[in-house]
């Protein structure tokens, strides 16, 4: 017997893999999306009785508040991603990333379930050796990583809630973003051949978008086991610098050159190692390898041929 949720933002990068998932395990997906990217990656669902969507912003009370009534579970994805949108746009960034989460907040019920996912960016630099686990001081650099965690302290304060501090997300989506590192950097060396790496030796963990889907099942299949608590969600295997990520790409890309940048630094001075042991005690384990995820990619290259599948 599935669960009546409603996913906001679902036919985002995420939503596009999640919302099928959710309905092939027998729940019934209501989603609230306004479309700001013209896209029709939910089409091949529609014939699916179990299945509703509307168009509509998740900021406006008399949208969103006729459609929390009977839901049992909440899946916020309803956002502007990443630290560069955010940075060009940030009033709608603030408006939607943080004020329209904490009216979501207020106005649900206390029974109903909600599982967030958030982002692994809070820690920042890490601590002086730059691991993290969910105990870690939180060291937010961006706005859109500041109003991360503002959100999640809110959530956290619910009995019934989980956020999943994500890694950074790869893979193929029908709303495809090539702005995530790992997509970036394939499509960089499938097109262009080469990249120039700014301070090459900063690390972050990477994660398979179906495996966040797979995390999401995992969570509802275990409420009562996991509710009141932040995991991480990232390939404990895949915590690399970006050189140690452009040599992963390179046994598939054989003619793909990487160098250093003799001067300058990145604007994204993220760097950490991330724990992901947390979820693994939960019996979570990620499907999906990077390598997996470099090939998958490859293919899907062969389909895009621009920059318009991306947030910035």
């Amino acid at each position: 017997m599935g669960h009546n949720i409603l996913v906001t933002g679902g036919a985002g990068y995420l939503g596009s893999i999640l919302i099928p998932e959710l309905l092939r395990t027998g729940n019934r997906v209501t989603v609230l999306d306004n479309f700001i990217y013209k896209q029709n990656s939910l089409a091949h669902v529609c014939s699916n009785s179990n299945f509703q969507i509307i168009r509509g912003d998740v900021r406006l009370k008399n949208t969103l508040l006729p459609l929390l009534d009977g839901m049992e579970i909440i899946i916020p994805l309803a956002a502007l991603v990443g630290a560069p949108l955010c940075d060009r746009d940030p009033i709608n960034a603030k408006t939607i990333n943080h004020d329209s989460m904490l009216a979501l907040f207020e106005w649900a019920q206390n029974e109903q379930y909600i599982l967030m996912p958030t982002t692994n960016s809070a820690y920042g630099t890490g601590d002086k050796n730059n691991f993290c686990s969910e105990e870690s001081e939180l060291r937010p650099i961006s706005q859109y990583a500041q109003e991360k965690v503002e959100v999640e302290k809110a959530l956290m304060e619910r009995s019934n809630s989980i956020s999943f501090r994500l890694a950074t997300v790869f893979g193929m989506s029908p709303r495809m973003r090539i702005d995530l590192l790992v997509n970036d950097f394939v499509y960089r060396a499938i097109h262009d051949r080469f990249i120039i790496l700014f301070e090459s030796h900063s690390k972050r963990n990477y994660i398979h978008i179906r495996d966040v889907t797979r995390a999401f099942l995992h969570a509802i299949k275990n409420l009562d086991k996991m509710k009141g608590e932040v995991y991480n969600v990232g390939l404990s295997e895949a915590n690399l610098s970006k050189r140690e990520l452009c040599k992963r790409i390179q046994k598939y890309v054989p003619d793909f050159i990487f160098q250093e940048a003799l001067v300058g630094k990145d604007p994204d001075q993220r760097n950490y190692i991330v724990s992901n042991e947390k979820i693994e005690k939960t019996g979570f384990k990620p499907a999906y390898s990077l390598e997996n995820g470099i090939q998958e990619l490859i293919k899907g290259y062969a389909m895009l041929q621009n920059t318009r599948y991306t947030n910035v």
